[in-house]
């Protein structure tokens, strides 16, 4: 019998996912960080997180790739257990406009940001329904709410991870599942902070009204509440987290 609950959080390595992966862990929960088969990183990731008090399991699987997320939650279940918590969090962006957007960059994102909420969610469903109990979680963006320019694909496919929450939450909410999405604003993570300074301060923070960037442990307060026992009323949402940047 499982002593803790078993959460796979995609894209684990990056910045949210880190702080996801860490929050959840200190909630007691066993974590697997998936990252991509392009990442060169990996070991010397989960040696700096050991060496700060964290043993997190990882798994190499693309997201984009149906047969990459079968393989791998089928290994996951076998060598750990059946999973309970899917934090849906991988993501890319490749920004242009889109009359100089190839289909190249339109399919990239659409595969990594929403196609791979479909392959993960469809492969673990069928245990939580087994067990009745599961919590999903899919990272979505203001700007899947909002727009934003030069992001015709990364606002789409955002914005379509909440219609995949909607109509998911309604399929599993008496089965003791819930599903729902949390879309930040502008996080102080490394892609948020390579955006060039002048643009954070003339264009970005303006918009903000609390005045400053999101942290990451902040998101990871939300996600962790989301997959907790409390939450268990809560489904089918798509909650903000952007410092009052855009209210609905």
């Amino acid at each position: 019998m499982k002593t803790k609950r078993i959460a796979v959080v995609t894209g684990g390595m990056g910045g949210l996912g880190e702080a996801i992966c860490r929050r959840l862990a200190k909630e007691g929960n066993q974590v697997i960080a998936t990252y991509s088969p392009s990442n060169q990183n990996a070991k010397e990731w989960v040696a700096k997180q050991k060496a700060e008090g964290f043993d997190f399991l990882t798994a190499m699987i693309d997201v984009a790739d149906y047969d990459s997320c079968s393989k791998g939650v089928m290994k996951i279940v076998t060598d750990v257990g059946g999973i309970d918590i899917l934090v849906n969090n991988a993501g890319i962006t490749r920004d242009t406009t889109l009359k100089k957007m190839t289909h190249e960059q339109w399919r990239e994102v659409m595969q990594t940001n929403l196609d791979s909420v479909f392959n993960m969610s469809k492969n673990v469903l069928h245990g939580m329904l087994e067990q009745q109990w599961g919590r999903i979680i899919n990272i979505s963006s203001v700007n899947g709410q909002k727009g934003a320019f030069g992001q015709t694909n990364y606002s789409a496919a955002k914005a379509g991870v909440h219609g995949f929450t909607k109509a998911l939450a309604l399929e599993v909410a008496n089965k003791g599942i819930t599903v729902n999405t949390v879309s930040p604003g502008y996080i102080g993570t490394k892609m948020v902070m390579a955006i060039p300074q002048d643009v954070l301060n003339d264009k970005i923070l303006p918009q903000i009204p609390v005045g400053r960037l999101g942290q990451p442990d902040e998101v990871a307060g939300l996600v962790a509440y989301l997959c907790g026992d409390e939450a268990a009323f809560v489904t089918g949402a798509n909650i903000a987290i952007n410092g009052g940047q855009h209210m609905m």
